[in-house]
C-alpha cells in the first residue's frame, strides 16, 4: 500500500532523482492527494513568509527603518536595534 501512495506523487514538480518523491515522515502515506495539496499550499506560504523576514533583517541591518512610533507611548521603530 505505501509503495502505491509513493507511485501516485511521483510526476508531481519536485520530486526528481535519484530521490524521488520523499515523505521521511510518512505525512502523506495514504496517497491523499487533498492533503497533498494542502501541504504543498502550506510550505510554499512558510517560505514565502521566511523569505520577507529574512528581507527584513537585511534591510533594518542596512539602518533603514520605518518612520513614526511604533506604539501609542511613544516609541519610534528607530529606538528599537537590529536582531
Amino acid at each position: 500500500r505505501t509503495a502505491t501512495a509513493v507511485k501516485a506523487f511521483e510526476s508531481e514538480v519536485g520530486s526528481q532523482a535519484p530521490l524521488n518523491f520523499w515523505d521521511p515522515l510518512g505525512l502523506v502515506a495514504d496517497g491523499d492527494k487533498d492533503k497533498f495539496d494542502r501541504l504543498r499550499y502550506v510550505e510554499v506560504k512558510h517560505g514565502r513568509i521566511s523569505m520577507l523576514a529574512v528581507l527584513g533583517q537585511v534591510v533594518t541591518k542596512a539602518g533603514i527603518r520605518l518612520p513614526g512610533d511604533i506604539d501609542l507611548s511613544g516609541t519610534s521603530f528607530e529606538s528599537i536595534p537590529t536582531g
